[in-house]
């Protein structure tokens, strides 16, 4: 989808938004559910169209990854996994959303 490396999590975000990307997705614990609208997805109803890695600088807890997502119902957003031990993210859930890249 992007030929494109970005430098930090945040310059990926505010171009995927402004490409659309818009809803804020979370792993919940059977569902990935869309802050915003408040609608719920199982992974077979979404698919990841392209991530990117970001390592921490000087903390390794800092590495974490955005994925694009898009749903079967036109729903199109982010969501944001970091590596560290301490996130609440159901990573079962991501890993069963299939991934097409563009």
């Amino acid at each position: 989808m992007y030929n494109y490396d970005f430098d930090t999590l945040s310059q990926a975000i505010n171009m995927l938004t402004k490409d659309g990307y818009k809803e804020d997705f979370v792993a919940g614990d059977t569902k990935i559910i869309a802050i915003i609208s408040k609608k719920e997805y199982l992974p077979d109803e979404l698919k990841i169209v392209d991530s990117f890695r970001f390592d921490g600088m000087t903390n390794p807890q800092d590495d974490s990854v955005v994925f694009a997502i898009e749903a079967n119902d036109g729903t199109k957003g982010t969501l944001v996994m970091s590596y560290s031990a301490s996130h609440s993210q159901n990573v079962d859930l991501i890993i069963d959303i299939p991934c097409v890249k563009k």
